[in-house]
């Protein structure tokens, strides 16, 4: 029906000159512009899903600061969308980061530490693609506990989009405590990494690595401190099975005590 109310010179022009008028010019009009446009887009797509929205132009970004989910699967029509395909949602989202940076852009992801050292392709050329297209500056390994129900540990990457990766700096995080809901991460246990990352300064918990002494088949960024640390004493498998028969001694007891009393 639209396509025949505009046949006409006169009603295209009543069409377009309200149009003339919007300027775009707030940030909410631009957002409103952006979700009908999107929308539109996503229409395009096969039965309705996604296959439209690798076309769709955005404005590059300056900075990105995310925690986007681990563990996600994607469907086969959205992998097909990026570059490198893979089903980690994740690993979706770092390739759109990377893509909307502007040169010179920068940012801050929370990222499973497992993306370092995975050996599948697609964790491979992610890496060496991150490494070629941006400037992996720092890599923060986080304690256990550090994002609540993530179940698994995390590195936050810090990168700059538009120049090659030299060199790679590494800090890792210790707290001194267990990382909890009730006990988080605050703004002091980050003071030594933030003095530290200003000079990439080396200490027992930070060091550094050269992209040249990077095996170039798997491009594995593993956290390995040099430095070592605080040597694990492991008990010997004596010492743990009988502390096993003591405690099931100790729980026998307890329970010939319970039905002493029924």
């Amino acid at each position: 029906m639209l396509y025949v109310w505009i046949q006409s010179g006169y009603n295209l022009r009543d069409i377009i000159d309200p149009i003339d008028e919007l300027r775009f010019q707030s940030q909410s009009e631009k957002h409103e512009l952006s979700h009908l446009y999107e929308a539109k887009i996503k229409n395009m797509g096969n039965a309705g899903r996604n296959g439209g929205e690798y076309y769709t132009p955005r404005p590059l970004i300056r900075a990105i600061v995310a925690n986007p989910p681990f563990g996600g699967k994607e469907r086969k029509e959205v992998q097909q969308n990026f570059p490198i395909r893979t089903g980690e949602t994740a690993f979706l989202f770092l390739q759109h980061f990377i893509k909307i940076l502007k040169a010179g852009g920068r940012a801050g992801i929370v990222i499973k530490n497992t993306f370092l050292s995975n050996t599948d392709n697609a964790s491979v050329s992610l890496r060496q693609k991150l490494l070629e297209e941006c400037n992996l500056h720092t890599v923060l390994d986080c304690p256990g506990g550090t994002f609540i129900g993530a179940g698994v540990k995390t590195v936050v990457l810090f990168f700059e989009k538009g120049t090659k990766t030299r060199k790679v700096w590494f800090y890792q995080l210790d707290p001194g405590r267990n990382l909890g809901k009730t006990n988080p991460l605050n703004d002091g246990d980050l003071i030594d990494f933030i003095d530290k990352q200003k000079t990439f300064a080396d200490s027992d918990k930070s060091w550094s690595v050269d992209v040249a002494a990077i095996d170039p088949k798997t491009f594995d960024l593993s956290v390995k401190n040099p430095n070592g640390g605080e040597e694990i004493v492991h008990r010997s498998p004596q010492e743990i099975m009988d502390e096993i028969a003591a405690l099931d001694a100790e729980s026998a007891e307890v329970l010939g005590k319970i039905k002493g009393l029924l």
